[in-house]
């Protein structure tokens, strides 16, 4: 949505919800192709809900005329259209902060929509960066309701720098303040290579920090 052209686009879209009904008809199409392939997971990339507390973002949106909050109504919206009526199957959404070339396009904490970003969306897993202090504390995960699982992006794949068990540990204990470790988990804060041209990291440096994650995983939660 924050990429529409609506000068360019007016004549096939009069209005930003005409444009977003078509991205949600698509999108479902390509999800309903998944599951009737026997796919029982399916994991969104929704880079745009940073925007909303990145103040760049927010003040190019008010530069162009729109509201931020308005905005970010609207993405609820779409967002929840998107996974409605698929039983059975399990959605995740990870709230991308950039990830290209090591570089990263936002910052900001997520206690200005955490209440209701958890609780409009209707998806079972949240995919949250925390590898940076842009992202701010894990405060906002206490509007987490009880029936969804947060996954700590706590293992950065913008650097080859290895972070430590301990530290990743005392992390987790952190979160788990506000979400029990029965509903936590622990990720590479975005992909290695979110795109074709990828992060300044080794092939070797991303196998020594998925070997981390695992490592953290079993000596958490005793997973196998």
């Amino acid at each position: 949505m924050q990429r529409f052209d609506h000068a360019a686009s007016k004549s096939i879209y009069p209005t930003v919800d005409a444009f977003l009904a078509d991205i949600v008809a698509i999108q479902r199409q390509m999800i309903g192709e998944l599951v009737d392939a026997g796919c029982r997971y399916v994991h969104i990339d929704e880079p745009g809900y940073t925007a909303y507390v990145d103040e760049p973002s927010m003040e190019a949106m008010r530069k162009r005329g729109e509201d931020p909050m308005q905005n970010f109504s609207r993405s609820l919206k779409a967002n929840a259209k998107l996974v409605a009526n698929f039983p059975g199957v399990t959605f995740g959404i990870h709230l991308c902060r950039g990830n290209q070339r090591s570089m990263w396009h936002r910052e900001g904490s997520y206690d200005a929509i955490a209440e209701r970003l958890f609780n409009e969306l209707p998806y079972q897993r949240f995919l949250l960066e925390y590898d940076s202090p842009r992202a701010g504390s894990f405060a906002p995960l206490r509007f987490v309701p009880k029936d969804k699982v947060v996954v700590l992006g706590l293992v950065s794949t913008k650097v080859p720098e290895l972070e430590t068990v301990d530290t990743l540990i005392q992390r987790i204990e952190e979160a788990a303040q506000y979400v029990p470790l029965e509903r936590l988990a622990i990720s590479p804060q975005c992909g290695f290579g979110s795109d074709v041209v990828g992060n300044l990291i080794s092939e070797d440096d991303q196998k020594r920090k998925l070997a981390l994650a695992l490592e953290v995983a079993r000596e958490v939660w005793g997973a196998n």
